[in-house]
């Protein structure tokens, strides 16, 4: 066992003796405002924004306040094992980088699917690499290094280049595949329709399309000769609206691990389970995609529960340690880093990732051995209370 993820508070007050300071944010808050100034206007409002008046999204952070983490004393908590067996992988935590289509524009290089990557490989934190990249998926993962990587499918209408999408990331070592239900059409967002800016229809994050020999095959001319048209076949191929009938299809298309993204009820879990998936990933984007819905945190003891020990990623509203913690506790699996990790992104590159998943870790080891929970198995509905 290497050094416990809590030491990066040392690393930083042992800095501090010799002037030096974190040139990145330790709160979310200043992260977020410093990030604000740092991108286009039209990327941020992209990247922060959600559906309708934002309240879902604002839900998704502030559910986390509703769970209280009793502590436990006389355990000794010396040494925390944050560790988790995730499709066969032993994974160092239970975090992971969680899809942002737009992740790339984040990056000051405007490359920030790679930077991404090579923040997971410096890490050991998985990326979900997006289908929307501005970099080809087989070059986002060859940074990957020793850390495993998923693949998130916007699944098209065109099931060849479905199928194409999915054999690259095998082909590419991709270690599963994320599908997401909840995006075939583009929710209701105010601060984007505003500013009339969707990235995808100015050409931007298209590559796995613009590099994919079925994509290209329907086309006239090739995307360097004509990118108009490679976009306009975009959007008439992007969005499927997936039934429970294309399910035994989606499962035929690949052997690796398949996970599905936005399930909140606990019907629907019981059937993707009976259908041969093999994790569950609840989730309602952020609150980017639909406005008035229920934090995802509310939907994930029922989720777990109909899961019956399938499984279950989470994400949405994510912004700390403490979170992390609420949500392992709650039953999750694993737990998705979002808007922070674009944010560190934005500031720093790589370094910046790093920089907010390892606060991120940090804080969530720091909390298991205040606390007294030494590892995840630990961390048990039993061990949180209802804030009123």
């Amino acid at each position: 066992m290497g050094q416990p993820f809590g030491s990066y508070q040392n690393e930083i007050y042992l800095n501090g003796l010799g002037g030096i300071v974190p040139p990145y944010p330790m709160a979310f808050a200043e992260l977020e405002d410093r990030a604000r100034s740092a991108l286009p206007p039209s990327v941020w409002s992209y990247v922060a924004g959600g559906a309708g008046d934002e309240r879902t999204q604002r839900a998704n952070v502030t559910a986390f306040d509703h769970w209280g983490l009793v502590p436990r004393m006389f355990v000794g908590a010396a040494q925390r094992d944050l560790s988790v067996d995730l499709f066969g992988m032993r994974l160092p935590s239970p975090v992971f980088m969680a899809p942002v289509g737009v992740i790339g524009l984040c990056a000051q290089d405007g490359h920030g699917d790679l930077a991404t990557a090579r923040a997971a490989a410096r890490t050991g934190v998985p990326m979900v690499a997006s289908t929307l990249t501005v970099d080809p998926l087989e070059e986002v993962a060859a940074e990957f290094g020793d850390t495993p990587g998923l693949f998130q499918l916007y699944t098209p209408t065109d099931r060849d280049l479905a199928a194409s999408l999915v054999h690259r990331a095998e082909q590419a070592g991709y270690k599963g595949i994320v599908v997401t239900l909840d995006t075939w059409v583009t929710g209701w967002r105010p601060r984007d329709l505003s500013t009339a800016n969707f990235p995808q229809l100015r050409g931007h994050c298209l590559a796995n399309y613009t590099s994919d020999p079925v994509f290209r095959a329907r086309l006239p001319r090739t995307p360097e000769e004509d990118p108009q048209s490679a976009v306009l076949l975009w959007t008439q191929l992007f969005g499927n609206p997936l039934t429970w009938d294309d399910l035994p299809w989606l499962r035929s298309l690949t052997d690796l691990p398949l996970i599905v993204k936005g399930i909140c009820h606990p019907e629907d879990v019981r059937r993707a389970k009976d259908g041969g998936v093999d994790g569950v990933y609840c989730s309602n984007h952020g609150g980017r995609q639909a406005n008035g819905g229920l934090p995802a945190l509310d939907a994930l003891p029922a989720v777990v529960e109909a899961a019956d020990g399938l499984p279950v990623l989470f994400d949405s509203g994510v912004r700390s340690g403490a979170d992390i913690v609420k949500a392992i506790a709650l039953g999750a699996t694993a737990v998705g880093i979002g808007r922070p990790y674009a944010y560190g992104l934005a500031l720093g590159g790589t370094d910046g990732i790093v920089h907010v998943l390892r606060s991120l870790l940090a804080e969530t080891d720091l909390i298991m051995a205040v606390d007294g929970y030494p590892t995840l198995a630990d961390l048990t509905r039993e061990a949180l209370q209802r804030v009123v």
